[in-house]
């Protein structure tokens, strides 16, 4: 292939192109003058010409060899070529038979899984359906939580409370009892009071009685007009003893301790 798109030096076609004087043998029909030393000149020039045409000859016989080489070889490589185009066509049939059967498969297999993926879909919406559901509880976990640590406050607060309750309804039973007690006590003390306003009661008539009879002998110890006036007879000095219980001051008689709180208490 080394000779291929050459051309040869002087092909025998292109003699026409050829530079040059025309020899004499070739000028035509003519007379030919006789000159030896041109004849012998001419004759020198033929001859190299027809040396160079040899050579040239050679040339192309060469380059023709070339050529045929060349040829051989690209028909070899197209032989090659046309076995690897062969080849390539068989492994491009066999795996196009082989993705046929592939694409085949593929669809029979999608046909046969269509099932499966009504049940992937239907998974998947109960899926997103469970995820929602668990962010729900998650909230409600959550406020749970919340409400569960707010009750263990409470319940502490409650705790504390219960105790204080127990602690007042121990002080409200103490002070029952001790209601209780002070009621009864009143109550005995309360009849004591009237038991000692009756014999207060019944004092203070005694007295009055008294006071009238000692008003009654003093009027007759006198007699019937005596000396002064009632005042003298109802607190004079001479009525009244010194130091005596019966002596305050009005002509009365003297309480002590029942003065301005009735009777005693005891």
């Amino acid at each position: 292939m080394a000779g291929r798109n050459r051309m040869p030096h002087n092909p025998a076609n292109f003699h026409g192109f050829q530079d040059g004087p025309r020899s004499i043998l070739n000028r035509g029909p003519g007379p030919l003058p006789v000159y030896p030393v041109a004849l012998e000149e001419e004759i020198e020039i033929q001859d190299r010409e027809n040396w160079r045409i040899v050579a040239d000859n050679h040339h192309l016989v060469d380059e023709n060899v070339i050529l045929q080489r060349d040829v051989m070889a690209a028909k070899d490589e197209i032989h090659r070529l046309d076995q690897v185009i062969l080849k390539l066509r068989a492994d491009k049939d066999a795996q196009t038979r082989d993705l046929i059967e592939r694409r085949l498969k593929l669809e029979a297999d999608l046909r046969a899984t269509e099932p499966l993926r009504e049940e992937i879909i239907r998974l998947r919406a109960e899926a997103q359906r469970l995820n929602a559901l668990r962010q729900d509880l998650t909230a409600q976990i959550r406020v749970l939580s919340e409400d569960i640590t707010r009750l263990r406050s409470e319940n502490k607060q409650l705790s504390a409370l219960r105790a204080d309750v127990d602690r007042m309804r121990k002080e409200l039973t103490e002070a029952r009892r001790a209601l209780e007690y002070e009621k009864k006590a009143n109550e005995e003390l309360v009849v004591r009071k009237q038991s000692d306003e009756k014999n207060l009661d019944s004092m203070v008539h005694e007295i009055e009685k008294l006071r009238a009879e000692q008003l009654s002998m003093d009027r007759r110890a006198h007699g019937h007009g005596g000396v002064g006036s009632y005042g003298s007879y109802n607190g004079g000095p001479n009525l009244r003893s010194s130091g005596g219980v019966f002596d305050d001051g009005y002509g009365g008689v003297q309480w002590g301790p029942y003065n301005n709180h009735g009777p005693p208490r005891y």
